[in-house]
C-alpha cells in the first residue's frame, strides 16, 4: 500500500490505484494515476472542507506559560558550560602571563590572544542566555 500526492511517482509505481474522488466514494483501477485521470467524471462531487478547528490557547487552557524543554535543558547545562569556558580562560590566561612568550614563541602567543578573545565573547554571550533564560524561568513560575 502506497499513499502519495506525486501523481508522476504513482504513474511509474503503482499496479492499482484506488482514487478518493469526494463523497465517501473510491475509484479502483488498474495502473498509475493517469489510468484514473482517464476514467475520472469530468465534475466529480464538491468535496466539503469543514473549518479548521481554532487551537485553544495557553491560558484558555489554563495552563502556565512555562519554559519549553530546549529552553530547560539549556539552562540546565549553561553552568557547566560557563564554568568549562571560566577553565579555558584561566589557562589561557595563565599562559599569556609569561613575559618571554611573544619573543620566544610568536605563533602560539598569535593563537593564544585569538583563542582567549574567542572563549571571552563565548563566556559573555553564555552568561548574558543564562540571565535571559533565569528571568524567563522566574517569570513563569510567578504567580
Amino acid at each position: 500500500l502506497l499513499v502519495s500526492h506525486d501523481r508522476d511517482f504513482i504513474d511509474r509505481v503503482a499496479t492499482t490505484t484506488l482514487a478518493m474522488i469526494g463523497g465517501g466514494r473510491t475509484i479502483v483501477q488498474a495502473g498509475g494515476w493517469s489510468d484514473v485521470a482517464r476514467i475520472l467524471p469530468s465534475d466529480p462531487a464538491p468535496i466539503t472542507k469543514r473549518a479548521p478547528k481554532k487551537r485553544a490557547s495557553t491560558a484558555e487552557k489554563g495552563q502556565s506559560k512555562g519554559l519549553s524543554f530546549t529552553a530547560s535543558h539549556r539552562l540546565a547545562t549553561l553552568p557547566q558550560e560557563i564554568e568549562r569556558l571560566e577553565a579555558e580562560i584561566a589557562k589561557l590566561t595563565g599562559l599569556l602571563d609569561d613575559p618571554d612568550l611573544y619573543t620566544r614563541a610568536p605563533e602560539t602567543f598569535a593563537k593564544a590572544s585569538k583563542a582567549l578573545a574567542e572563549r571571552q565573547e563565548k563566556l559573555s554571550a553564555a552568561e548574558e542566555e543564562w540571565l535571559e533564560l533565569e528571568a524567563a524561568r522566574e517569570a513563569a513560575e510567578a504567580p
